[in-house]
């Protein structure tokens, strides 16, 4: 199994994801070979909260061209990851 720190990549910091941290929603940029449970063990392991669902989405790179070569961005995978009622705040994100 991998470490948490290899699972979740970063956060993804946009207006729509601080709005959603007001409902306990947050938003992760994950490793691409990372399931939904290997998330929610890496985040509860991590910030030391309690998840109750997660939902992913895979992102396909698009293609970029550099005058005759064509080449294409790297793919990435984007989790939601909701908390519990009871659960307390990630506080990495309270600054913000």
């Amino acid at each position: 199994m991998k470490a948490p720190q290899d699972i979740v990549v970063r956060p993804v910091i946009t207006e729509r994801s601080m709005r959603d941290m007001e409902e306990s929603k947050y938003t992760f940029v994950v490793d691409r070979k990372a399931n939904k449970i290997e998330i929610k063990k890496a985040v509860e392991e991590l910030f030391g909260v309690k998840v109750e669902k997660v939902n992913v989405v895979n992102y396909m790179g698009k293609m970029r061209r550099m005058g005759r070569n064509i080449g294409r961005k790297a793919s990435w995978k984007k989790a939601f990851v909701k908390l519990t009622e009871d659960s307390k705040k990630i506080e990495f994100f309270e600054g913000m």
